[in-house]
């Protein structure tokens, strides 16, 4: 049993962007997420615009639908837990740099989850969508959440 599923901002792109396994996404919850999700998903939105994927319009809209669900909105409140990037955060991040050879944002995105594992007596899941990313996470002893498979068109 686990408390939540700590989404990495591959998998919180598919909240917002028709990608394979964005149905199974979207039936997670609750999403918990690294405060560098406020930059990471707007800018991989931003980045589908640049490669012709995305209409600027269209883009702006999933950025503001973004936003409602990180801030949450009057009468709403935010869809995830937000986890802090601190300093402690940071440093267990370059830990994981040299122990798993990660990037910096992809070792701060797993430092948060394993603080929230370590603070949460049921633990957290882990979800991305980067091979590097998931093999570390199993190293330190995550799991991944099940996707349902996409269901087909009646």
């Amino acid at each position: 049993m686990s408390a939540g599923v700590f989404a990495d901002s591959s998998a919180l792109v598919k909240l917002y962007a028709d990608e394979q396994d964005a149905d199974g996404v979207r039936t997670l919850s609750p999403l918990l997420v690294s405060q560098l999700a406020r930059v990471e998903v707007p800018a991989a939105l931003w980045r589908k615009h640049r490669a012709d994927e995305i209409a600027a319009s269209h883009v702006a809209i999933l950025v503001a639908e973004f936003e409602a669900d990180y801030f949450g909105d009057i009468g709403t409140p935010p869809r995830f837990s937000v986890i802090a990037v601190t300093a402690g955060l940071i440093d267990a991040a370059a830990h994981l740099v040299g122990v798993h050879g990660l990037r910096a944002f992809d070792a701060v995105q797993l430092a948060s989850a394993l603080a929230v594992a370590d603070a949460v007596p049921d633990g957290v899941q882990f979800l991305a969508f980067d091979r590097a990313l998931n093999t570390a996470a199993a190293a330190e002893g995550l799991t991944a959440p099940q996707i349902p498979p996409p269901q087909p068109l009646p």
